[in-house]
């Protein structure tokens, strides 16, 4: 596989291609649903000033706003962000979504595994 990553004035931009391995397989057959893709991009900024966090997120969130026209919708869940608990339903898991919450309420009723984009134990089909 192929990683085509650029830098700009204020970060990395990393897109990774998708190829017919991983479009092979269905939808349904894991938790990650988006197989007809081309690529998965991940939007990120690294800086080291505080005084930077302001300009440098706004930077990061123009960024992905620019490129949204250009995408599915879909996301990974490993490349989310602490304030994107929203796309975690549609974003990242799509139609799998429902079977993965009754998977998470038999196994884990309580919530053990919880700090990452989380899919509650009682979301039944929302979060």
């Amino acid at each position: 596989m192929t990683t085509v990553s650029f830098k700009t004035s204020d970060g990395t931009e990393t897109a990774l291609p998708f190829e017919a391995v991983q479009n092979s397989v269905p939808a349904a057959a894991t938790a990650y649903p988006h197989r007809d893709i081309q690529f998965v991009m991940n939007v990120h900024t690294r800086w080291s000033d505080p005084g930077q966090d302001k300009a440098c997120i706004a930077w990061a969130r123009e960024f992905f706003e620019k490129m949204t026209p250009h995408a599915t919708g879909g996301v990974y869940v490993n490349f989310m962000s602490e304030d994107e608990a929203r796309r975690v339903q549609g974003g990242a898991y799509g139609s799998n979504f429902r079977r993965l919450a009754a998977l998470k309420a038999k196994y884990d009723p309580d919530n053990l595994f919880r700090l990452n984009q989380n899919i509650r134990p009682d979301a039944q089909g929302s979060v």
